[in-house]
């Protein structure tokens, strides 16, 4: 492959400079040359955001990263060469993450050659399935973005072998065996890698592709071709190759593609596979130079037409009463190929057609008249009535995807383009003419989206006017502000203004940003306060985040001078401006609005200034909202319940902090005073969260002055409810705070917010804050005194961390215009990541010292505290559960908890140098274990440790305070957490000695041991970086647009800042050594893992699961204790240690570990199996949830891997690694040969057990064993194969299944090690010899090749066999698989082998037969489906080989007898379900067999089954039947079947037969073996020619399997069979840029159906004779139209458009008018709806259209003329972009004629289809065409004037002036509901309305009803916009309207 790779880029000189591009929706870099210095950059594009240049510490240097690097390599390099794959090369690929997650830059070089390490690793042949997973998933990690690395010039891949574990999925019958038991994969993972592979293939691998792919392709069965479609779409690369290489460019393939699309009509899976395809090729065409760009893009005009079409299909809009456009039937025919498909989740439909449209815009697209853009706003209008929110169904979602896509990779193409990331040609860079017409095609739409009822659309929606705005703020923000403000000041319904409110949210920062719209800023501020009520939540959270997303871009500063002293004359200026601008607004008139906008820079300034002054009132009023608010709010039932209040109190503070950091001083100290004095004045208890977070955030941004005024504040208050209210003075029962504690709680909870995070201004009052705490812990009792302890724990946390304390928007002081800090230009201003400085809290010596203190003094407390209340002698009466001891214990271990969270940051990440001596008893062999994420199960100092490279991970400087480990506050803090720890393991010992049933004491122990054992370095327990990581994704997703980078606000880049500090601290915990505490502890955990109390075991489970993560070696040190537990449990009949024992071992990370280690594993498998008998249903369930995992211990070791040893040398280090090498292959080699033996040996044990024990113990017994039992080299031990083949004939159906299965994995596995010549080796590299297959060349030159194929099936004679359907179908390979007809090979058996089959055999008997045959034929267990089964045949096929061979005690006489026996009278559907498996079974082993063994297996079943088929068959009987057909003829050649084939084929209808059932299941058994025989049926013709003479049968069913199989016949005879692939593209090429059009059907069928049509009339009796035969018709009509429907919805249903004219149409709605048989006219009506749904072929509907509209102008019937409306209005819809101009023409005059149908019923539907029609059409033809409709309605009205006290009566001789009448309103009513919801109307449409107003709605009868339903249904669709909508009127018309469009008040 390299060599070849190479060879094909030196095709290609020319280099295009292309700098590269991340994320998926950016064409990738093309295939190229660089410079030197371009190679050594270690990023294409430098990063945007230096993470490490603002941390407050010394980081390391690049050269240590890039060190740390080499390690990684050199380990996983020396893990790969040594076979230690688990966990050696997994441990160093999860090394390899952390190193790229700390954000270092991975050099390019090394990348490239990681990345083909991975992959070769992730499709290496040999290794277990998770393991490969995991390196598939590094793999995909290292390829994620583009820009990491150039494909050719940094990379290339190999398609091939990805391609190769794939065809394992979908060509299994290309391997041969379908039943492997070995190497499984995850099908799901092979086709994630796909779409990273397919950037990095080379283009000039195409052809080979192609010409691999194609000759798969078959719609005879049509799984063949969606597995090409399904391969093209994940392996073709789209990158087009040098114009050096002719056909990989896509002009010579795409005909060829759209080809291939056309054959599969009606199918979803092929439309989204073919844009999924397209639109990649049109992003990665669009850089390239050399490839032709036009209107289209690099598509041609028809191309665009037939996906445009494509794309109408796709999002399924409901068109009148058509049916689907897609049939599931055609979907369903994708079996394995369903494999391919791509999650439509992930790859949403919306966003391929997008891609596909934007990556194909051009200039190019301006200048025709005809182009994707012109297109585009077609596509748009046609479904824009879809967007409007009433509008609501399963298109919803799809279209405002639509928009979002649209907008959002236009948005990204036009900021790359602009900032030179995307470097395309000149001729197609995007302009601003262009992104103005793209904004308007796209606005109203999105106008309409944004007021969805869906949730989902309307998120999409505000993302599309997001980016809308971007692109063109002139033309979004008016229209948006014209809703926006009725909304917000309540004009219209309140769903109304939460959607604006959300709205503003995303265009906020556009609107500050931008000159004039500015202004509007305060004054949409003030009209959202209303917006926080506490009546709507949900408004209120839209109104915070509004305000939210202001305050990070204005500062809120009063920027009038205040020496001018005129604020409240510069205030009226804005409003003056505002008024003005509100009054456009509401008059519509957007020209005058955008005319006030272009101020002059001076007065634009002015105003904004002025508009400032109203920035302190706002802020005063918005605080009085949110206490009201607060007062108001419910009580919070429960923590964390998602409830809207509960998302209240989390968004007050994301709202909060930036507003008050926005503040100018002054507001600020007006706030803060609010703030303080209502805290003061008010105990809320519901809102104490909500008000302490809000006091957070007042700290946080000046610290200093907020202390300064709360703290004396609170702690007074604190003083107070204790000393005078008797707060917290004793402990009460339950969850709820009492009335007395409030106030406390309260102000407690306010003051430990106010203490996080603000620094070093806590310094200032230490005493003060010692002193409350002191008093607090002594004071208080019950829950507050939880409360007192967080106070506590953050105190620590704000004293220990660093963080960042820097909120301001901009610089510190960055000095603008006049002296000021702030002005006009901070407004929206965007900071440069690259220039921040950040100001940042470090730890001082003071503050550690002062938290030193605070830990001593009350962890010492604690401490003495607890060891008194476990004190036996203390005297302290232990009063039962619940009581005072138990709060006791509970509170101290709660605050033991907090302080040791709280100094987190102090404790030394390697647990602390405490001197403590290590247990050696549990040393041994601990490298065998592993475990998923972060921890390794290794001792640093294990003597196999260095050998085995696994050591703790790396660690990065983080600004850890004490880099002096003899500081004395080092020690002290290290020796109080050691006493801690002491203390924890005394209190366990004590509770399970004294008082095992304390619930809440175990609880809070267990949250203090996990604690002690994560909180190490930061604090894990509380998940810190998964918070804050979350709520910045929540803050950024506004600021974020694609294309660019990072545009947030400064304090959002700063809080990345953080993040990434607390980023690399979280990868610095790695596992830690083990002390002789830890292991004390941990002991202590798990045994209370198996408590009997679950409450206990749960909290002991989920804290031990967190230990063992952080401590090295914590697994093997628990498991012993667990298992003694588990079997001690069983012994005991224990259920609930029971389940702790299992859940721990089983269900928990333990799991891993017990498979790996095979010291325990065996014990836990006994244990496992005996717990299965427990007569308990939860340890049942339990049970059953552990079993995978069990049998997963079963599985091989890695026996023999194959990998490429030049990808891994890749790697290698520079110094010699042999040795360690060799050393490291022994140990693993040793490891996997012992883990071997003990599965062996506990095999032995399992088989005894399983003998004579109860069905349950043996049912998972035999489970787990089947997997660990069989293995390639040793096959299976002799007692397994004894139990296994007498067990198949068991008594207990459940293991008698179990058996079978197992019986039948051995056989499989026997023939798969004879066909790889008995080699693992051959198994790994797919070498396969089967004796009868051989690969036969085929001649391309040989025009009669294909004939001569075919005829050769029409006899049984033959040499070979061709077992593949797909072979020649569309084009021929160069060779074809063919089977030896006559072998005279056998199979090869080695000692092994033969020696099982031989053990195998000689239990076989006739005994064993009967027996199997007599369950065979038991009636199917309840729950069973009774149908034909397929494990039966399979095991019957194995069973009768061993009996050929002569190597079974059975013989074939016993099985002649057998069957006669089996088979019985046959009077039994038992029965002959049996024989026909048995049957199936013997004609599958005939397939390699000698003649005289076909001929005897024949002599016993022809007999039998001819008699079956000519007189036996029933409705019981007949699935069996048509089962054992398709099991004989699907994947076989034919020919191997004759005898039934000719039996089959010699079928003739008998008409004078009444047995209807016996005729047509013969009819179905003929029609099965069609289907089943594919193409390759030959002996169609005469049972074609009888059964159309016999379309007339009288019997229903014998109709339905006629229809069904002439569909059959005719679907089958198609093929295509081209010379080669090459010959395929070139005709496809030569013909048109879409291809040949696929099924032509041949004049013999057109004539066949033309005669058909005929005798139809005939019998209806239109010939001249007059001769009618309705029983005949009616028959004949059935099966026909049987047949259309069977054929129209499937893939070849434009083999029937020739036939879709005027005569078909005619006859099939002559059918639907026969009203005397109701079955007819709805199969009638079905077909006829069917119709339009076929995507005739370009150029090929011509007919089919004229035919309708012949019959909708002269039909006689006016039921024929209605049926055919809505066929036109579905084919205008289907085919707009396929129509020519005059057929649009056509249409439209025919619809318009029919208003003046005679007939009411004709009318309404014309008007019905010409509103849709005109609706639907593209704006510049609508426009043409509505002038001309409505001068010709118009006019008719004025000439046909009502004469005075006329009735409209029928039988009126003034009839006709009726109905011209009524044609007229119901044209001009078709205008009107032709623009249902176009705000304001059209110009002519009020003309229109007070015409029909004026002139006719006094008429009576139907031409007046008709003008009152048009006006009020205008006015009921326009209730919504009815305020902009009226002032299209004038006056006099509003008038002329009054009292028919609205009753008048006075009516």
């Amino acid at each position: 492959m390299d060599q070849r790779f190479l060879d094909s880029l030196s095709l290609g000189g020319q280099a295009d400079n292309v700098h590269d591009i991340s994320r998926t929706t950016t064409p990738g870099p093309s295939w190229q040359d660089e410079s030197d210095d371009e190679i050594k950059l270690p990023r294409q594009r430098q990063r945007t955001f230096p993470y490490t240049q603002y941390l407050p510490y010394e980081c390391e240097s690049e050269e240590t990263r890039l060190q740390n690097l080499e390690e990684i390599t050199k380990r996983l390099y020396i893990a790969v060469e040594a076979g230690d794959f688990a966990p050696g090369a997994l441990h160093w690929s999860r090394e390899l993450r952390s190193w790229l997650q700390m954000k270092f830059d991975l050099p390019r070089h090394t990348r490239a050659r990681l990345v083909k390490l991975f992959y070769n690793l992730a499709l290496s042949r040999g290794l277990t399935l998770s393991v490969s997973e995991r390196f598939a998933s590094m793999f995909m990690l290292l390829t994620k973005r583009k820009h990491y690395l150039k494909p050719g010039q940094d990379l290339y891949l190999d398609w091939y072998p990805l391609y190769k574990e794939l065809k394992i999925f979908i060509l299994p019958q290309e391997t041969g065996f379908i039943n492997t038991t070995n190497v499984k994969r995850n099908a799901r993972t092979l086709t994630k890698m796909c779409t990273f592979c397919q950037l990095y293939t080379s283009p000039t691998e195409i052809p080979r592709m192609l010409e691999e792919f194609l000759p798969y392709y078959s719609l005879s069965h049509p799984e063949g071709a969606f597995i090409v479609v399904g391969l093209l779409n994940l392996l073709m690369p789209t990158t087009p190759p040098p114009l050096s290489f002719p056909q990989g460019q896509p002009e010579f393939y795409l005909p060829g593609l759209f080809h291939i699309w056309a054959l599969g009509n009606r199918s979803k899976t092929f439309d989204v596979n073919f844009l999924d395809l397209l639109s990649r090729l049109a992003r990665d065409a669009l850089p390239s130079h050399h490839v032709k760009f036009g209107p289209y893009g690099i598509f041609s005009k028809e191309q665009s037409a037939t996906i445009f079409t494509a794309v109408l299909r796709l999002l399924e809009i409901p068109v009148g009463q058509a049916s689907n456009p897609y049939s599931p039937v055609v979907d369903m025919g994708a079996g394995l190929a369903a494999t391919l498909e791509k999650d439509p989740k992930k790859h949403p439909i919306a966003h391929h057609i997008a891609r596909w449209i934007v990556m194909s815009i051009s200039p190019h697209a301006l200048a025709d008249t005809g182009s994707i853009l012109v297109s585009l706003e077609g596509l748009i209008q046609s479904v824009e009535t879809f967007f409007y929110p009433s509008n609501n169904g399963s298109w919803t979602k799809t279209l405002s995807q639509l928009a979002y896509y649209l907008s959002d990779f236009f948005v990204m193409r036009w900021n790359r383009e602009q900032s030179g990331e995307m470097d395309i040609p000149e001729d197609r860079l995007l302009t601003p003419d262009l992104k103005r017409r793209f904004v308007l095609a796209l606005r109203e739409a999105v106008f309409m989206g944004i007021y969805s009822k869906s949730g989902t659309a309307m998120n999409f929606a505000m993302q599309s006017l997001q980016s809308l705005a971007f692109l063109e703020p002139d033309l979004i923000l008016p229209g948006s502000l014209q809703r926006i403000y009725p909304a917000m000041q309540g004009l219209v319904e309140v769903h109304r203004t939460t959607s604006s409110l959300r709205a503003l949210q995303v265009l906020a920062s556009v609107i500050v940003r931008r000159e004039g719209y500015r202004i509007h800023t305060t004054t949409l501020l003030a009209l959202a306060l209303p917006g926080i009520d506490a009546n709507d939540l949900d408004k209120t959270l839209q109104t915070l985040a509004f305000i939210q997303s202001v305050s990070y871009n204005v500062p809120f500063h009063d920027l009038n001078d205040p020496s001018e002293n005129a604020g409240i004359q510069e205030g009226r200026l804005a409003v003056e401006w505002i008024q003005k601008q509100m009054e456009a607004l509401e008059c519509g008139d957007l020209e005058e609005f955008s005319r006030c906008h272009v101020l002059p820079p001076d007065e634009e300034e002015a105003v904004l200034k002025s508009s400032t002054y109203g920035f302190r009132e706002f802020v005063l009023s918005f605080l009085e909202r949110v206490f009201t608010l607060l007062e108001n709010l419910p009580d919070v039932s429960r923590v964390r319940s998602g409830s809207p209040e509960e998302a209240i109190v989390n968004t007050l503070p994301s709202t909060f902090l930036p507003l008050l950091a926005a503040l100018s001083p002054e507001l600020y100290e007006l706030v803060l005073d609010k703030i303080a004095d209502f805290v003061g004045n008010h105990i809320i208890h519901q809102a104490r969260d909500a008000m302490a977070f809000i006091c957070d955030a007042l700290c946080k941004v000046n610290p200093e002055k907020a202390l300064k005024r709360l703290l004396p504040l609170l702690v007074a208050g604190i003083k107070a409810e204790i000393e005078e209210n008797g707060a917290a003075s004793t402990r009460h029962n339950g969850a709820d705070v009492l009335p007395r504690d409030r106030g406390l709680v309260w102000f407690v909870t306010i003051l430990s917010m106010c203490v996080v995070h603000v620094g070093s201004a806590l310094l200032e009052y230490t005493p003060q804050l010692l002193e409350i705490t002191d008093f607090m812990q002594q004071r208080c009792r019950g829950i507050p005194a939880v409360h007192v302890s967080n106070l506590i724990h953050h105190l620590l946390l704000s004293l220990t961390l660093t963080y960042t304390n820097d909120f301001a928007l901009d610089e510190p002081g960055m000095l603008l215009t006049k002296g000021f800090l702030v002005g006009p230009e901070t407004w929206g201003k965007i900071v440069e990541p690259q220039n921040l400085n950040i100001r940042w809290h470090v730890p001082t010596e003071g503050e550690v010292d002062l938290a030193t203190q605070i830990f001593d003094r009350l962890s010492n407390n604690a401490l003495h505290r607890l060891d008194l209340l476990i004190n036996q002698d203390s005297g302290l009466k232990r009063d039962g559960v619940g009581k005072e001891w138990s709060d006791d214990v509970s509170r101290n271990l709660v605050l033991l908890r907090l302080l040791l969270s709280g100094i987190a940051s102090l404790v030394d990440i390697s647990g602390g140098n405490m001197p403590s001596s290590r247990d050696d008893d549990h040393r041994e062999d601990i490298d065998l274990l592993d475990e998923p994420e972060r921890s390794l199960l290794e001792d640093s100092d294990d003597p196999l440790d260095t050998e085995n490279g696994q050591q703790p991970s790396f660690t990065y400087p983080t600004g850890y305070f004490f880099q002096d480990k003899t500081h004395r506050l080092y020690r002290l803090i290290h020796t109080l957490r050691h006493r801690i720890g002491e203390t924890l393991h005394r209190i366990h010992v004590f509770l399970v000695n004294a008082q095992q049933d304390d619930v809440a004491c175990f609880n809070a122990l267990y949250t203090a041991f996990r604690s002690w054992f994560v909180d190490v370095g930061i604090e894990r327990s509380a998940q810190v970086v998964e918070r804050i990581l979350r709520l910045f994704e929540s803050d950024i997703h506004l600021f974020k647009i694609s294309g660019l980078r990072k545009v947030y606000p400064r304090p959002l880049l700063l809080r990345r800042a953080n993040l990434y500090h607390l980023q690399r601290l979280r990868s610095n915990i790695g596992p830690r050594k083990r002390t002789k505490l830890d292991e004390q502890l941990l002991l202590d955990l798990a045994e209370s893992t198996v408590s009997s109390y679950t409450e206990i075991r749960r909290h002991a489970q989920s804290a031990a699961e967190s230990a063992c993560k952080v401590i090295i070696g914590a697994r093997p040190l628990v498991i012993p204790r667990l298992i003694d537990a588990f079997e001690n449990a069983i012994k005991t009949k224990n259920y609930g240690r029971m389940k702790g024992a299992m859940y721990t071992l089983l269900l928990g990370s333990l799991s891993k570990t017990v498979g790996k280690d095979w010291r325990f594993t065996p014990r836990v498998i006994k244990a496992f199996i005996a717990a299965s008998a427990a007569d308990k249903l939860s340890v049942q369930k339990l049970a059953m949830g552990a079993t995978f995992q069990v049998i997963d211990y079963g599985r091989p070791l890695e026996q023999l891997v194959l990998l490429d040893e030049q990808v891994i040398e890749a790697i290698a280090p520079h110094e010699d690694v042999r040795e360690t090498i060799m050393q490291r292959k022994l140990r693993v080699a040793m490891k996997t040969k012992d883990i071997e033996n003990k599965k062996k040996d506990l095999v032995t044990e399992l088989v005894n057990l399983a003998k004579g024990s109860h069905w349950k113990i043996a049912n998972r017994t035999v489970t787990i064993m089947l997997g660990m039992g069989m293995r390639f080299d040793t096959l299976a031990d002799k007692v397994m194969i004894e139990l296994m083949t007498k067990g198949s004939i068991d008594t207990h159906p459940m293991l008698r299944g179990l058996y079978c299965s197992g019986l039948i994995a051995l056989f499989c596995l026997i023939d798969l090690r004879s066909a790889c010549g008995h080699k693992y080796q051959n198994f790994l590299l797919d070498v396969y010899n089967f004796p009868t297959q051989k690969e036969q060349m085929v001649d391309p030159k040989d025009k009669e090749w294909t004939k001569t194929f075919l005829s050769a099936f029409s006899q049984e004679s033959t040499d070979l066999y061709v077992d593949f359907d797909h072979i020649g179908w569309l084009a021929w390979g160069k060779t074809m698989t063919v089977f030896d007809a006559r072998p005279s090979q056998k199979r090869e058996w080695d000692a092994v082998e033969r020696t099982a089959r031989d053990h195998i055999g000689s239990l076989i008997d006739r005994t064993w037969f009967r027996s199997f045959c007599d369950y065979m034929k038991q009636e199917p267990r309840e729950g069973m489906a009774d149908r034909f089964r397929m494990a039966s045949p399979i095991l019957l096929q194995f069973i009768f080989e061993l009996v050929r061979e002569g190597t079974a005690a059975l013989k074939f006489e016993d099985i002649y007898e057998g069957a006669l026996e089996l088979f019985g009278d046959g009077g039994d559907k038992n029965q002959h379900r049996a024989t026909a498996e048995l049957f199936g079974a013997l004609l599958n082993s005939a397939r390699d067999c000698s003649e005289i063994d076909k001929s005897n297996i024949w002599s016993l079943i022809l007999p039998i089954i001819t008699k079956i088929f000519d007189e036996g068959l029933n409705p019981d009987n007949l699935s069996y039947w048509i089962a054992f057909i398709h099991t004989a003829f699907q994947g076989k050649d034919l020919r191997r079947s004759w005898q039934i084939v000719q039996h089959l084929a010699s079928f003739r209808l008998d008409l004078g037969s009444n047995a209807a059932f016996k005729e047509s299941s013969k009819i179905q058994l003929l029609q099965q073996c069609i289907n089943d025989a594919g193409w390759h049926f030959q002996l169609h013709q005469p049972i074609w020619d009888d059964f159309l003479q016999h379309l007339n049968h009288p019997y229903k069913g014998v109709r339905e399997a006629i229809g069904q199989t002439l569909a059959c016949i005719s679907r089958t005879r198609y093929h295509e069979s081209f010379g080669c692939v090459n010959e395929f593209l070139e005709a496809q090429n030569g013909y048109s840029s879409v291809g040949i059009p696929p099924y032509q059907s041949d004049n013999e069928f057109t004539t066949a159906f033309n005669k058909i049509l005929a005798q139809l009339a005939e019998w209806r009796g239109e010939d001249p004779s007059g001769n009618r035969d309705i029983s005949s018709y009616t028959s004949a009509s059935k099966t026909v139209l049987l047949w259309l429907e069977n054929t129209l919805s499937s893939h070849e249903c434009t083999q029937l458009a020739p036939l879709f004219s005027r005569p078909l149409v005619n006859e099939i709605l002559h059918m639907v008018d026969v009203r005397e048989d109701p079955e007819l006219m709805s199969l009638a009506y079905n077909v006829f709806r069917h119709l339009p749904d076929i995507p005739h072929p370009i150029g090929q509907a011509d007919a089919f259209i004229e035919g309708l509209i012949q019959t909708g102008s002269g039909a006689r019937s006016w039921h024929q003329r209605l049926r055919v409306l809505l066929n036109i209005g579905v084919v205008y819809f289907r085919r707009l972009f396929l129509l020519s101009p005059g057929q649009q023409r056509n249409l439209f005059s025919c619809v318009s004629n029919m208003l003046g149908d005679p007939q009411l019923e004709v009318r309404i539907g014309a008007a019905t289809t010409l509103s849709g029609m005109i609706r639907c059409s593209p704006v510049p033809f609508r426009n043409r065409v509505v002038p001309i409709l409505k001068k010709r309605f118009v006019n008719l009205l004025l000439k046909n004037p009502l004469p005075r006290g006329l009735s409209s009566r029928p039988g009126n001789p003034q009839q006709r002036l009726t109905v011209n009448r009524h044609a007229a309103v119901l044209g001009l009513n078709a205008l009107v509901q032709a623009f249902p919801y176009v705000s304001p109307p059209p110009p002519w449409l009020p003309d229109v309305l007070t015409i029909l107003a004026l002139r006719a709605a006094s008429d009576p009868g139907m031409v007046g009803e008709s003008v009152k339903a048009c006006l009020s249904d205008f006015k009921k669709t326009r209730q919504d916009t009815w305020h902009v909508d009226v002032k299209a009127f004038t006056p006099d018309q509003l008038e002329d309207l009054e009292g028919v469009l609205w009753k008048s008040y006075f009516a």
